[in-house]
Formats: structure tokens, C-alpha cells, sequence
């Protein structure tokens, strides 16, 4: 069986500062028509990064540092709004695999967890240092550490938390269904021949 679980997320971080960011303002509703998921990586913040003609604007996504990023930093009620879960998948196929903030609108914290993607808390101030940290060596490199439920970067040394029930689906693989489908096909394929109302059904 393929191991599945998340324990440590390594890499430089994306600071973005406020409060109660919305999902809308994460990914603006005009790009929900995509077709699939992976069609959302170019589409984070936006608004917010390029302006009614299409240029650039100040952003921390727009910095040349961003690309690569793994870690977002973010402030209290991040994903806030409606339940889209466009918006965590936008900050995945950009390439963030950990969030860590103040707090999170509870459908999005949900939402990031289904695919792979923690969504930790910290407290105010030691989340302030961790964003000043990154603001200020974009080259610097953070470890959210689900074993150990801290954040490690510099000399900083940060505790998280997660609802107890997620960590743990994120530590066991439990996180991702379809992937323990794929890695059990074989018992998936048992069951399904001693169905009876499967066994010997054959697609059209």
C-alpha cells in the first residue's frame, strides 16, 4: 500500500496580511466556470495582483520569490464566506501545501484538509514573527511539522494545532479517499465480486 500520509511540508513561504479574507477574494467567481481543478493555479488573489487592464500590481504573489513557495502565512478568518472549495484548490495548484494563520472560515479549513493541504492555527503573536520572518528573507525555509505540531524556520520554533481528527487523516493518508481506493484496488475488487447486486455486471 502506498503511503499516503503528510508529515512534514518543507519549503520558503508567501506572507499575506488581514483579516477575514474571503474565498472571493482568494479566487473572484468569474474563474468557478473552469473545468477542472487544475486549470486553477493562475488564478489566486487576482484581483488583487493585477489590475482592469491586466498589469501587474503589488502583491506577494507577484514576486519572483513566490514562485516555488510551499507555505502560506495568513491572518484571522482566512477563507471566510461562501464554501467554495475552488479556493483552497486554486492555493494547491499554485503549489501551497500548508497554510498556517490565526484562524479560518470552518467550511474552507475543511475543504484545504480534503485534499491534502493543513490548514494549522497559531497564536497572534508568534504567527506575526513567523510572517516578519518571511517578509524579510524570501529565501528562508520553514517546516510545518505535523509529528511534532510546530512550525521550524530560522530560529524561530512555533507550535501549531489542528483539530486532533484531521492531523490524524493527514498523518495516516486518510485524507485523500481516492487515493485509498487506488491503493486497495485489489480488496476493492474483492468486494465488489461478492456483491450480489455487482457481481457479474458488465458495463455497457
Amino acid at each position: 500500500m502506498t503511503d499516503l500520509g503528510i508529515r512534514r511540508i518543507e519549503g520558503r513561504a508567501i506572507t499575506v496580511r488581514g483579516n477575514d479574507i474571503d474565498t472571493d477574494r482568494i479566487i473572484p467567481a468569474r474563474f468557478l466556470k473552469a473545468l477542472t481543478f487544475s486549470e486553477l493555479g493562475e488564478y489566486p488573489f487576482y484581483d488583487e495582483r493585477f489590475d482592469s487592464e491586466g498589469r501587474e500590481r503589488e502583491h506577494p504573489f507577484n514576486r519572483e520569490s513566490a514562485r516555488g513557495a510551499k507555505i502560506l502565512f495568513v491572518n484571522a478568518n482566512f477563507g471566510c464566506g461562501s464554501s467554495r472549495e475552488h479556493a483552497p484548490q486554486c492555493l494547491k495548484r499554485w503549489g501551497i501545501d500548508a497554510v498556517v494563520g490565526i484562524s479560518y472560515g470552518e467550511i474552507f479549513a475543511g475543504n484545504c484538509e480534503m485534499i491534502g493541504v493543513p490548514a494549522a492555527r497559531a497564536e497572534a503573536q508568534a504567527l506575526a514573527k513567523l510572517q516578519e520572518a518571511a517578509e524579510a528573507d524570501a529565501s528562508a525555509e520553514f517546516c510545518v511539522d505535523l509529528e511534532r505540531m510546530e512550525v521550524r524556520g530560522g530560529n524561530l520554533r512555533v507550535p501549531i494545532e489542528l483539530p486532533e481528527n484531521r492531523r490524524r487523516a493527514l498523518l495516516d493518508g486518510h485524507w485523500d479517499s481516492t487515493g485509498q481506493l487506488v491503493a486497495n484496488a485489489e480488496q476493492v475488487r474483492n468486494v465488489y465480486e461478492r456483491l450480489p447486486y455487482t457481481r457479474g455486471y458488465q458495463e455497457a
